[in-house]
C-alpha cells in the first residue's frame, strides 16, 4: 500500500497575484465571478499594488484618502486590472526602450596627427596598450596614439520584445522582508514558499515535531540561475563592465538556491533537499520527485516549488535570436496594426509569433495522506502520478518530439487504471503547456488528439494558463497546477480569451478549446493533466486529482478516522482563512530566519541505530535493513 500525495497548501506570485487562496485564479476568471468575490479579488490586489494600504479601521490611498472596501472595489478596479497579467515590460525593471549595451568603436588617427586623449590615474589600464605613448600631467595622464585603437561606446538600443509576464505593478518583493541584495529570484522564493507554508493552516513547528527531521524534503530549482545583478548577471557583466563581481554574487546564482533558501532561512530543516531542473517542465521534476519519495515512504512532508526572474535584457535577447519571443513587429503583423497588442501577446492555439516571457514563483505543499488526516490538514487536491520522458533523436534541441507522447499517454492510462474511463472521459480537462508558439501550437494539439482518440474522449477542455501569465520558464507548470486548483474550487475553466479563434492547423476532432470561461458546474472536473514541454527533450505530465475525489479515496482508507479528521480540519481552515483575511490587507508575513542560532554540531549524539539533533523532536533513524538480502 502506498501513501497518496496530497496537496496541503500551495501559495506564490505571478502576474495574477497571489497564488494562496485561489487570488491569482480569480484574478484570471475576474468577469465571471459574484460580485462579492470579484470585490474581494481587486482589494485584494490594490493592496498587493501598494493602490492602498489596510491601517487597521479602513483602507488609505498614497494621498491618505479613507476608503471603505466598496470605494476600493469602485476606485481601482481598472488600475488592478490594467497593472496585472501580460502587459507592457514596466520600467520598475528596467526601461524596455533604453536597454544598455555596449557598441565596439575603431578610432583612427586624423591626417594631421596622433589621436591624443587624458585619463585620470584610476582610469589608467595597469598594462598600458604597446602604441600608447602616455605622459604625466597634472595627476592624470595624456595619452597619444598614431595607430588604430578600439574602445566600448556605451549605447542605448530598444527591446525587441516588449510584452511580459510581470509581477503586478507596484509590488516590489525586496520590500516585503529585509532582503539584504538577494537577486530577485530568491526575493521571490522567500515569498512564494512562505505564501504556501502560511496557507496550510497548521502551524510548521507542529508538522515539524510531527515526523522525524530526513522525513521531510525540499524540491526546488530555478532553469536559469539568479541572473539579476546581485546574481550571475553581475558576475558576468562585472569584467566587461569594469566593475568589480561581489563576494555574494557567484554563491548565490546558482539553479539550486530556491531549495537551499526554503531549508536555511524558511524551514530551518536538516531534511532531505533536491533540486532538478527540466527546461520548461521543471516544476513537475521536482514535483515528481518529491511525489515519488512520499509514496514510497521515504518522505512524509515535501516543499515543492520553483522561482524564475527572467525578466533580464539578455534573457530576452536569447529568446529573441533563437526566433522563439513574440516580437512587437511580430504581434503588429498578426493585427495588422502599427502599435502591438501587449496585452493579447500570448495566443496559445491561436494564430501567434512566439511565447511571452514570464517571472514568478509557485509552492506546494504536500504530505502522506496519513499526516494529513492525523493533523487536520485541509486537502486541496493530490497528485497521483508525475510521468517524464525524453525525445529521442532530435534534428534541433529547442523542436519538439516523441517523448511527450509517451508522458501524456501514461498519464491519461494511469488515471484510467486508477479513477476508471468515465472520470477520465467525462470529469478531466487538460492544462496544456500552450507556450504560444507556431510550432507547439500543432504538435501539442496532435498530441492531445490523438491520445484521446485512443481512449475513446470526446470534446475534451483544453486550456492555457500562459495566455494569462506568459512563461515563467521553471514556475511555468506551477502556474498550471495553481490554476488546476483554482477550477476545481470554482468549477471554472479559464477561457483562451487573448485568440478570436482556434487556429486552422490546430487538431481539434476529440478537443474543445473554450475562449471565455467555461463553467464546468454540472459535470463537475475531478481530473487535471497538467502538460509540459521544455527545450531539449524534457516533457512531463502531472496527474492531478480534485478535492472531493481525494476524500472520497481516503474515506475507503481510512474509514472512522475521517470523522476526527473533518472536526480537526475545521480548526485548520479557520487558520488558513485568517492568514488569507491578512495577506488580502498586504500583510505577507514573509519568513525570512536570519541571524537565528545555528545547530550546534557538537551536540549531535551519534548511536548505531540514528542520531539525535539538537532543536528537532524526533531523532533521524538509520535503515539498517539490507534491500539485497537475498544476493548477500
Amino acid at each position: 500500500m502506498q501513501s497518496l500525495p496530497v496537496i496541503v497548501g500551495f501559495g506564490g506570485y505571478n502576474a495574477a497575484g497571489r497564488s494562496s487562496s485561489h487570488q491569482g485564479f480569480r484574478r484570471m476568471v475576474l468577469e465571471s465571478l459574484p460580485t462579492q468575490e470579484r470585490e474581494q479579488t481587486i482589494i485584494g490586489l490594490a493592496c498587493l499594488m501598494s493602490l492602498v494600504k489596510w491601517d487597521g479601521e479602513c483602507y488609505r490611498d498614497s494621498d491618505n484618502n479613507a476608503h471603505d472596501s466598496a470605494s476600493v472595489a469602485a476606485t481601482f478596479a481598472q488600475q488592478v486590472i490594467d497593472g496585472t497579467l501580460i502587459r507592457r515590460l514596466e520600467n520598475a525593471i528596467y526601461d524596455p526602450d533604453q536597454v544598455l549595451s555596449q557598441k565596439r568603436v575603431t578610432v583612427q588617427p586624423g591626417d594631421d596627427g596622433d589621436v591624443v586623449f587624458k585619463l585620470s590615474r584610476r582610469d589608467m589600464p595597469e598594462k598600458v596598450p604597446a602604441h600608447w605613448q602616455v605622459e604625466p600631467e597634472n595627476g592624470s595622464f595624456e595619452v597619444r596614439s598614431r595607430d588604430n585603437g578600439e574602445f566600448l561606446v556605451p549605447v542605448y538600443t530598444r527591446q525587441a520584445a516588449q510584452a511580459a509576464g510581470q509581477l503586478p505593478s507596484g509590488f516590489d518583493p525586496a520590500a516585503q522582508y529585509n532582503s539584504r541584495f538577494h537577486p530577485r529570484g530568491l526575493q521571490m522564493t522567500l515569498l512564494g514558499a512562505s505564501d504556501a507554508l502560511h496557507s496550510v493552516g497548521v502551524p510548521w513547528e507542529l508538522i515539524a515535531d510531527s515526523v522525524r527531521p530526513d522525513e521531510i524534503g525540499v524540491y526546488g530549482s530555478s532553469v536559469f540561475g539568479q541572473m539579476s545583478q546581485e546574481g550571475f548577471g553581475g558576475l558576468l557583466q562585472s569584467r566587461l563592465k569594469g566593475e568589480r563581481s561581489t563576494s555574494k554574487q557567484l554563491a548565490l546564482g546558482l539553479n539550486t538556491m530556491p531549495a537551499d533558501f526554503v531549508n536555511a532561512y524558511v524551514l530551518g530543516s536538516v531534511g532531505h533537499t533536491e533540486a532538478i531542473t527540466g527546461a520548461c517542465a521543471s516544476f513537475l521534476y521536482v514535483l515528481q520527485a518529491a511525489v515519488k519519495d512520499i509514496r514510497s515512504g521515504r518522505r512524509r512532508v515535501a516543499i515543492v516549488g520553483n522561482a524564475e526572474a527572467s525578466l533580464t535584457p539578455e534573457i530576452f535577447e536569447g529568446f529573441t535570436n533563437m526566433g522563439a519571443l513574440g516580437t512587437d513587429e511580430g504581434l503588429c503583423k498578426l493585427d495588422g496594426s502599427s502599435i502591438p497588442d501587449w496585452r493579447r501577446a500570448s495566443r496559445p492555439f491561436g494564430d501567434n509569433c512566439g511565447f511571452t516571457l514570464a517571472e514568478g514563483t509557485q509552492f506546494v505543499v504536500l504530505m502522506d495522506d496519513a499526516l494529513a488526516i492525523q493533523l487536520g490538514a485541509d486537502i486541496h487536491g493530490a497528485v497521483s502520478d508525475v510521468f517524464i520522458n525524453a525525445d529521442g533523436l532530435k534534428k534541433s534541441i529547442s523542436a519538439p518530439g516523441a517523448g511527450n507522447y509517451v508522458s501524456f499517454g501514461k498519464a491519461v492510462a494511469s488515471a484510467v487504471a486508477v479513477f476508471g474511463e468515465e472520470a477520465v472521459k467525462e470529469h478531466s480537462f487538460i492544462h496544456a503547456h500552450g507556450s504560444s508558439t507556431p510550432a507547439n501550437r500543432v504538435t501539442e494539439s496532435e498530441i492531445f488528439d490523438r491520445v484521446a482518440g485512443a481512449f475513446g474522449i470526446k470534446d475534451w477542455p483544453v486550456t492555457a494558463v500562459k495566455s494569462y501569465v506568459g512563461h515563467s520558464i521553471a514556475s511555468a507548470s506551477g502556474d498550471q497546477l495553481m490554476a488546476a486548483l483554482g477550477t476545481f474550487k470554482y468549477q471554472l475553466i479559464p477561457g483562451i480569451k487573448t485568440i478570436d479563434a482556434v487556429a486552422a492547423d490546430v487538431h481539434q476532432t476529440h478537443l474543445s478549446y473554450p475562449l471565455a470561461d467555461l463553467d464546468v458546474q454540472s459535470r463537475g472536473m475531478e481530473l487535471a493533466f497538467i502538460n509540459s514541454k521544455g527545450f531539449g527533450g524534457n516533457n512531463a505530465t502531472a496527474v492531478v486529482v480534485a478535492p472531493n475525489r481525494v476524500e472520497a479515496m481516503l474515506s475507503r482508507r481510512h474509514g472512522a478516522e475521517m470523522n476526527g479528521y473533518r472536526t480537526r480540519r475545521e480548526q485548520t481552515r479557520k487558520a488558513a482563512a485568517d492568514y488569507a483575511a491578512r495577506a488580502d490587507q498586504g500583510q505577507l508575513d514573509v519568513v525570512y530566519r536570519f541571524g537565528e542560532p545555528v545547530i550546534d554540531e557538537g551536540e549531535i549524539r551519534i548511536s548505531p541505530t540514528g542520531m539525535r539533533v539538537p532543536g528537532y523532536e524526533h531523532d533521524v533513524v538509520f535503515d539498517r535493513v539490507n534491500p539485497w538480502e537475498d544476493m548477500a
